[in-house]
This record gives structure tokens, sequence and C-alpha cells, in this order.
């Protein structure tokens, strides 16, 4: 039976995780494949430590060397993660006309132009479906399934520790902090949180899909973030009697001439598919011209929901090896050279519908002159509802809004914030759907 090498970079979570895959289930991936996936090599800094899974010794090795540069591997698997040394390890093994795999959305969100140039230069593939939405095949949807449709818009729950914590704010009533806590003490939240609660590892994530999905370049650094901090179960209780539910979304458009890229929580209405994704579950929802609307729902992440995924790429990846063959799918779903660098959209030209949430004094005109202002810049009410009353104190004061654009939507915040008629700086949650 023939044999087709694999090496693995980094013996982590998600690496321990695929080995756990290619022996557990190596007589499965035998009857898919027609082939033997036989793991030559894993390199680690960390030779010693007990990762959980029966691994011979003398496949462990220090040296990357024995990976991406071993004529016996012909896939290579890089599960580190981070911007360096991995970028250098991948490209090292491309150099050396390996295909590879990886679920690294921030490097290749932030250097993915050179590292797909890279692969097409050296005729290799590249397989990275475990980057976005953990065991989701979404980018196998995206690059195959809809292939003969033009995509226009994508919504995306792509990040489990907010939908976790948002979950968990909404059902319990308790604050952002210390549900935070919570998660990070059943592992769903990192000691340092940040890349997950301020949208960063969901913007790394909408870069990828959006790219593939609209054939048009998006620049990791031009995507608007914004993270969940702020969110109050006030805030989520207010959404719920307007009959909202509040995600953080990643949300992505594209009218044919303009994408439009962008994270923060978002309202959505609480009939919507994606508002019953609860926990650290994701979803991305996708509407196409011709498919119409699907959705995409599973395990966002963890080792056994990724390590499927990159299993699956290295299946796909070795079935290439064994026709000889490479580039039959292109790995962004268009033709490199037909790529565009895409036109964005800036926030400030964004339209949607707004809930605004004013700590406002408790006093005759208050209303009236946080209306005047927002009809000024033409901002319509569509629902009002104040939440007590408390002469001369402050108390909430809570807005929906008509479509409108999100520069005058700041503007008109700024002004109502001078007239020293509200406590604080306003909420403002965008609402989609």
């Amino acid at each position: 039976m023939k044999e087709i090498g694999v090496g693995i970079i980094g013996m982590g979570t998600v690496g321990a995780g695929v080995v756990q895959v290619l022996l557990e289930n190596e007589a499965e991936i035998i009857r898919r494949l027609g082939a033997r996936l036989n793991l030559v090599a894993i390199a680690d800094k960390d030779v010693e430590s007990d990762r959980g899974v029966a691994v011979p010794r003398d496949l462990l090795t220090t040296d990357v060397s024995r990976v991406v540069e071993n004529p016996a591997v012909a896939v290579v698997v890089e599960t580190i993660g981070g911007y360096e040394p991995a970028k250098s390890f991948l490209l090292r093994a491309v150099d050396a006309g390996k295909h590879v795999v990886t679920a690294n959305k921030a490097l290749l969100a932030v250097h993915g132009d050179e590292i797909f140039a890279r692969c097409a230069e050296k005729g290799v593939d590249i397989g990275f479906e475990g980057s976005v939405g953990g065991g989701i095949p979404i980018l196998r949807a995206v690059r195959e399934g809809m292939a003969a449709n033009r995509v226009t818009s994508i919504y995306g729950i792509l990040n489990g520790t907010t939908n976790f914590i948002l979950t968990e704010m909404k059902e319990k009533g308790e604050s952002f902090e210390r549900v935070l806590k919570e998660a990070q003490r059943l592992g769903y939240a990192e000691a340092d949180p940040t890349f997950d609660v301020e949208g960063v590892d969901a913007a790394h994530k909408i870069t990828l899909l959006a790219t593939m999905a609209f054939g048009q370049k998006v620049p990791f650094d031009a995507v608007f973030t914004e993270g969940i901090r702020e969110i109050t179960p006030q805030d989520i209780q207010y959404a719920a009697d307007f009959g909202f539910a509040v995600k953080l979304l990643a949300v992505a458009k594209y009218d044919g001439r303009r994408v439009e890229v962008r994270v923060h929580p978002t309202m959505i209405p609480s009939d919507h598919l994606l508002a019953d994704v609860r926990g650290v579950y994701n979803a991305v929802y996708v509407d196409a011209d011709f498919l119409g609307p699907t959705m995409y729902y599973g395990q966002g992440a963890g080792r056994r929901a990724t390590a499927s995924a990159v299993v699956g790429d290295i299946i796909e990846l070795a079935r290439n090896v064994r026709m000889g063959t490479a580039g039959r799918v292109p790995p962004r779903a268009f033709q490199e050279s037909a790529l565009a660098q895409a036109v964005l959209k800036p926030i400030e030209e964004v339209r949607c519908h707004y809930y605004l949430r004013f700590t406002a004094l408790d006093k005759p005109g208050v209303l009236s002159k946080i209306t005047g202002i927002l009809g000024e810049y033409n901002i319509s009410i569509e629902s009002v509802v104040q939440k007590g009353r408390d002469a001369g104190q402050a108390v909430p004061l809570v807005m929906l809004t008509h479509e409108a654009r999100e520069a005058d939507v700041r503007q008109a915040l700024g002004e109502v914030e001078l007239l020293n008629i509200t406590l604080g700086a306003p909420a403002l949650i965008r609402v989609e759907g």
C-alpha cells in the first residue's frame, strides 16, 4: 500500500489532537484515501511532556529540519501558532517542495498574501480549514460548494469565548467581568483574553473568509474591530425587550464594488438562526445569489474539532500527492491572478439600525433635546423606552433607531454629550437583520 509521509511542527493542543486522529482513525483514513498516512517526524521545543497521546519516542525531535527537509515527508503540518517562527518554518517547508497545512488564522490573515504567493510559485498546495470555525467545514463550502455563486454577505459568530460570555450574561444576568473569570476557570478563555474579547480573533477569521467569499483581498488592519467589554447585562435585557439577542458578530458584505468588513457586538432578531447559537459554539450564515442563505454550525475551537479539520486537509492534500497533481482547487477559491485588492467601505459610511442607551437626567425637556439632535443628523427613532422615574436623578433612556449612517450617529452622540444632560458616554450597539 502506498504511504504518504506527514511531518508535524508543534505538539501542543492541536498538534496532539492531529496525532490522535491519525493514530485512532488510521483504518478509516485508509478506506477513504486508498493510502496510508505515515507519521514520519514531530518537532517541538518540548519532547518530554505528556500530551495524552502515545507517540513513539523516535518520532519526536527538537530539530525542525527533520520535518521540513525530510525527503520522506510530503505534507508538513504547522500547529505552533503565532507569527514567528511559524511563518519561517512554513515557508521553509514550501521552499523544500512540501505541501503544507495550518490552522494559524493570525498568520494567514496578516501574512497570507506572501504565503499563498510562495505556494503558487513553488507549485505546492496549502490547506487551512481549521483556521476559521474550528471543525466547521466553512472554507471548503465557500471554496467548492459555492463556486457557481456570487456571495453577497456573511454573518459569523466566530469566537467561542465571547459567545460563551454573552450567553452566560444573558442567561444568568451576570457582569462581563464575573463571566470572564468563569470562562477562564473552565478553560474557555486564555489567561490573557484580549484577542478574544476585543474581537481580534474574529477579525483574523473574517479577513480570510471575506477574501475567499468575494475574491477581494481584505487587509486585516482595515477590519473595523470592537470588543464586548462594554456590554452590560442591562443592554442584553433591553435587547431582549426589543426582540433581539446580542452577539459578537463578524460581518462582511460585497455589493459588487466595495467590501464592508467589521467585527463588533451586534443585535440580531431573536428568531434569527444565529440568535440560538449558545455557549462556545460557532456559526456562519452565508447568503449567495443562486444558493440563497445557508448556515454552518459546530464547534469552533478545541483539540478534537480543530484536529478534525487539520486532518481533513492532510487527506485532501494526500489525494493530490497520490494523483501527482497540485493547484487543482485555488486555496482562496479564486485563481490567485484573479484576486483583486478590495475597495473597502469605511465604517463611517456603513448604514444600519442602532441601539442607543443614555443615562439621562430625569427632568423635563431631556428627551426632546436628545431626539432633536438626532433628528438634525437624519436619525429617526423607531422605539423609545425609559426605565423608571426618579425626578432629578439619572435613569436609563433606551432608543432603537431606523437605518442611519455611522458617521451621523457618532456626530450626534458627541453633541448630546456636550449638553451635560447625560452621565457618561452613551452605549451603542449596531443592529443587523
